[in-house]
């Protein structure tokens, strides 16, 4: 008997990304045509559709589907934009068939992004901070989305560059694993 993924993306769709308020009807049909099984190791492709976060390299894992399907529509995507994916492989494909510009950054140096600008960044792993470098990539009216982690709880802030500078906004839970190249560096404490 072989899996049937097409199937399970469909109810993927249907039982963890619809009923979590995505509404936005470009990520609903783009996560429905993207094989997030070729983006998981293959010992871990049957995994591709549950509500889990997928490890895929060391360090890095995939989120949810209903967590980046909120990351995603909280970035509010729109065709022809150009975009940032930081260790975010799975969000990057779906922005792709969207119609988004997709730079992906998953190694070496995270913290200083190719040149910009863009209009979206996003990453699928928290930082305890949105990183300096990441801000001033963004374009006018451009928007980084990124859960921001300190402790165990973690929330997906959505900052906007506008005509005044950076503002921002808590937009949900998520609590992805922090990536260790933008860990907090450790300070003497007394």
């Amino acid at each position: 008997m072989t899996f049937d993924f097409a199937a399970a993306r469909q109810i993927m769709v249907d039982s963890q990304v619809r009923p979590n308020d995505v509404t936005d009807m470009a990520i609903q049909h783009a996560m429905r045509r993207i094989a997030r099984e070729d983006l998981c190791p293959p010992d871990k492709a049957y995994l591709a559709y549950a509500d889990c976060e997928i490890a895929y390299a060391p360090g890095r894992v995939m989120m949810r589907p209903r967590d980046v399907a909120k990351l995603l529509q909280t970035g509010k995507p729109r065709s022809g934009e150009r975009a940032l994916a930081v260790a975010a492989p799975y969000a990057a494909a779906v922005l792709e068939a969207i119609g988004l510009s997709v730079t992906r950054l998953d190694t070496g140096d995270l913290k200083s992004p190719p040149a910009g600008p863009y209009d979206l960044i996003l990453c699928e792993a928290s930082a305890p901070e949105a990183p300096k470098a990441w801000l001033d990539a963004l374009a006018p009216g451009g928007r980084l989305v990124l859960p921001v982690r300190v402790g165990p709880a973690g929330r997906v802030r959505l900052y906007v560059r506008g005509p005044d500078g950076i503002g921002f906004r808590d937009a949900f839970d998520a609590s992805p694993p922090v990536l260790a190249e933008l860990q907090a560096e450790p300070g003497f404490v007394f």
